[in-house]
């Protein structure tokens, strides 16, 4: 069958063998400076038509049965939709692929705010099960120079009305967003916001400006990008300061150098111990070569 994809289409990387169905296109707010990902013409912010999102799950069904486990609501920020058309999405898709076991979907916590606790929980009850959160900082100076419209207290209000609603929550961080003047207190207000919300899931990437930097330095012009030891720096600092109680934490994206998993805090000096010996001995470290950074 032919999924109607208007391209290009984003998922997080664990999502890889998740459906996705594009329920948006683009990204309501679109306005972050380091984010490339939606500033095609065509996509431009709108809501896919719910008959037509209705139908396409009702074929899918018809086609794949209870083969499809996982389900991604794209584009950006799915969450943006009314209540009342997410839980038809949600019904429709434990109506017609019963072998779904987590529903996901980007989330921007200005989009929360527009939602009652009450009708989270029944989001929740309806089958989403997993939020992707980009926090990116949680330094109000750096979220205010890259245009994110949010700052550390609104995110972490959407944070925690994930978590009471039961809806699991994955944060992202963005290491050498900071710049050089700025990746200290970025790394220890992140830090700080996530100690505060206690995700589930908290997963670190590189900034990377691939279209060129003209875009981001118009809000940003002080900005300075960090080198490959800054960089493990700024992540050493980041894993210094964070107090997590049992935090699934990855550090693989396709963006970074140094490939780090664990669970925060089991697993927090062992890593810190491995991005102290990227930063003594490089030449060992076991580095991402750069042919296979695919930004």
């Amino acid at each position: 069958m032919h999924l109607n994809y208007i391209e290009p289409v984003f998922r997080p990387p664990s999502e890889a063998e998740s459906l996705i169905l594009q329920v948006t296109n683009g990204c309501s707010w679109n306005q972050c400076t380091f984010c490339d990902m939606y500033t095609a013409p065509q996509k431009a912010f709108r809501a896919t038509e719910e008959s037509a999102v209705l139908t396409q799950i009702e074929e899918i069904g018809r086609y794949a049965g209870n083969r499809v486990k996982r389900v991604f609501l794209a584009d950006g920020d799915a969450l943006v939709l009314p209540t009342r058309r997410l839980l038809n999405i949600l019904q429709a898709i434990r109506t017609h692929l019963p072998g779904v076991h987590r529903i996901s979907s980007y989330c921007l916590p200005r989009n929360l705010r527009k939602k009652s606790l009450a009708e989270m929980i029944e989001l929740h009850e309806a089958g989403l099960s997993l939020a992707y959160v980009g926090a990116e900082s949680g330094d109000d100076v750096v979220l205010n120079r890259v245009q994110k419209g949010e700052t550390q207290a609104s995110t972490l209000e959407a944070l925690d009305k994930l978590g009471q609603a039961g809806i699991k929550r994955s944060v992202m961080i963005l290491n050498g967003l900071g710049g050089k003047i700025y990746s200290h207190q970025h790394a220890e207000n992140s830090a700080q916001l996530a100690n505060a919300a206690q995700p589930e899931f908290l997963a670190t990437l590189v900034v990377s400006l691939p279209h060129g930097e003209q875009r981001f330095r118009k809000s940003f012009p002080e900005w300075e990008p960090l080198s490959q030891p800054e960089l493990f720096q700024v992540m050493s600092h980041l894993l210094s300061a964070l107090n997590l109680k049992r935090t699934v934490f990855r550090s693989d994206h396709a963006s970074n150098w140094l490939v780090l998993k664990g669970t925060l805090g089991v697993d927090k000096e062992r890593l810190l111990t491995q991005v102290s010996a990227a930063i003594q001995q490089p030449e060992t470290a076991n580095l991402r070569p750069a042919w296979a950074r695919g930004l």
